[in-house]
């Protein structure tokens, strides 16, 4: 086999894309190009792959081995170009972190406050539920990955750097906001609306109700925190969400935290990677950043 370096960052884009056209905007050729470069490749690997299905590429067992492979040698790659800038006292490079949906209420600012350091780096930000993050994770496609519930059955290295306290929310307007310590069988008769499952939120919440033998009635099973704020405000039932959620605050466009026993639930925010991955300095960098920044700025109280 006789690929080139750049035929084999095209093919990542197509896995990563699923269009030629999109792997090739991505790689800054045209379409037609993109497409004798991918039947090169396939020739000089001597099996299929991908194949084509309605219009969507889907890859061979071949093709996701050598995107894997590709993947590997890029960051790889990327690592020793930082490693020499970094000799030269230089900072570039591109920086790859996915995230769950509710950390996009902390990182931007968290990234930001990087970026204004290191003004020559790119950065690439997925925000994603936590099912698309653990999918990301497991394929090695990032440097970092911010969730608050790691697969329990991956060996990774993880740091917990910011508390992530799970509440309970009503509308402001519910005699239960300006009660205390309101014991939990009195929301009983109460609907709840819920994280769909799968997301850290409800895997905390659920863990919780089943050790108290707490069975919330269920009204909405809802994939994004904004339409569970806007659910509650409405009066469709009591939330669980995570404070960040609110921005760090008690109260929030027309919903409020309340006190319930037991609540806020413990969690937390971790930075995790494959234990087997390499960091690039840039990568390590940004792992620094955020256990200063969150120590200094004291987010682990959900100030921001």
């Amino acid at each position: 086999m006789n690929l080139t370096f750049r035929q084999l960052r095209l093919f990542q884009a197509l896995a990563d894309t699923g269009s030629v056209s999109a792997a090739a905007k991505a790689m800054h050729v045209t379409q037609p190009t993109a497409s004798m470069q991918l039947k090169e490749m396939t020739q000089s690997v001597g099996l299929p792959l991908y194949e084509v299905v309605a219009k969507k590429i889907y890859l061979t067992d071949t093709g996701k081995e050598l995107a894997a492979t590709a993947r590997a040698m890029t960051q790889i790659w990327d690592a020793f170009e930082q490693n020499v800038d970094a000799v030269k006292g230089l900072s570039r490079g591109k920086l790859r972190v996915a995230v769950v949906s509710t950390a996009k209420y902390f990182m931007p600012r968290l990234i930001g406050s990087f970026c204004e350091k290191h003004p020559s780096i790119d950065v690439s930000l997925e925000i994603l539920n936590r099912d698309g993050v653990v999918h990301r994770l497991r394929e090695n496609r990032d440097d970092l990955y911010i969730m608050s519930k790691p697969p329990p059955d991956m060996d990774l290295g993880d740091d917990v750097f910011m508390a992530n306290p799970i509440v309970l929310i009503t509308p402001t307007s519910d005699p239960l906001a300006s009660r205390n310590h309101v014991p939990l069988h009195e929301l009983a008769q109460r609907r709840f609306i819920l994280r769909e499952k799968g997301s850290g939120t409800r895997m905390t919440g659920d863990q919780f109700f089943r050790k108290m033998k707490f069975r919330p009635d269920v009204r909405l099973e809802l994939g994004s925190n904004e339409a569970i704020k806007e659910s509650v405000a409405g009066g469709l039932g009591v939330g669980v969400i995570s404070r960040h959620a609110l921005h760090g605050h008690q109260k929030e466009h027309g919903v409020c935290v309340i006190d319930v026993e037991n609540f806020p639930l413990p969690s937390a925010w971790h930075i995790v990677h494959p234990s087997s991955k390499k960091l690039s300095p840039l990568a390590l960098a940004f792992k620094q950043h955020l256990l200063k920044e969150v120590g200094r700025r004291k987010w682990n109280q959900v100030s921001v």
